[in-house]
């Protein structure tokens, strides 16, 4: 196999959530990648956290990741970024950055473009700007430093519901799997091709109740939390650790 070293950066989404596991653990896209890139000598290790945004990876997780010597890794992020209201040009400097520094060490780098979820989200017209400066940001990075680029924006099935979590922003299992599919397609590894085959039949359309309970029990308390801790000085993610901090075998 090519890669023995994976080293997976990011937040919620590289975390797993919403992927879970019957103990009760969580999954995702990079561990998915990971067990198809197993074989004996190969290592994985996952520094994604929770509510990250881009300059905090920078920070936090690429000096980790370069202590690793990883010969691939996997950027993803930029939703904390356009959720807590980063401007435009911020983005686009948060990003080129980022990517800039993880290709300096590491010989192969893939980075995400993220799928417009504005259409789901109350009021979601307003991060859509955000959402294509960070998807512009992502492509001329991508070409600016070699990257392995994995452009989901225009996926269709982002449309459907079946691929997200309750909260409709965190992928669903079938999400992730699809997710894991579009990178190893981009880094040319083979794998199950029913990973992005599209589901049969329609998603169920959501109801007046659906939408109501969405916003009790998922809208309204991230509200409150967020809130909070701005009050307090604390910043979402603030507490968690990485995943897997070292490399490990996937075992």
């Amino acid at each position: 196999m090519k890669y023995q070293r994976f080293v997976a950066l990011g937040d919620s989404c590289t975390e797993g959530l919403d992927d879970l596991l019957p103990d009760g653990r969580y999954r995702g896209w990079a561990d998915r990648v990971a067990s198809v890139l197993d074989e004996p000598g190969f290592r994985y290790a996952n520094l994604g956290v929770r509510g990250r945004r881009l300059d905090q990876m920078l920070v936090e997780q690429v000096p980790s990741a370069e202590a690793l010597r990883p010969d691939l890794v996997a950027v993803f992020g930029g939703g904390n970024d356009v959720m807590s209201g980063a401007s435009a040009a911020q983005i686009r400097s948060r990003a080129d950055a980022l990517v800039r520094t993880v290709t300096s060490f590491a010989p192969t780098v893939a980075v995400f473009t993220l799928s417009d979820v504005s259409h789901r989200m109350p009021f979601g017209w307003r991060m859509r700007p955000r959402i294509e400066a960070l998807n512009d940001a992502v492509r001329v990075a991508a070409v600016r430093y070699g990257a392995v680029l994995v452009d989901v924006a225009a996926d269709e099935c982002v449309h459907d519901s079946r691929y997200f979590g309750p909260d409709r922003l965190h992928l669903s299992s079938l999400g992730h799997r699809r997710l894991a599919g579009h990178l190893l397609s981009a880094l040319e590894v083979p794998f199950d091709p029913s990973w992005l085959t599209p589901l049969e039949g329609e998603a169920a359309p959501a109801s007046l109740l659906d939408h109501l309970r969405w916003l009790r029990d998922q809208v309204l308390p991230v509200a409150y939390s967020r809130s909070r801790n701005k009050l307090i000085g604390r910043q979402p993610g603030d507490g968690f650790r990485p995943k897997r901090p070292t490399l490990l075998p996937l075992a």
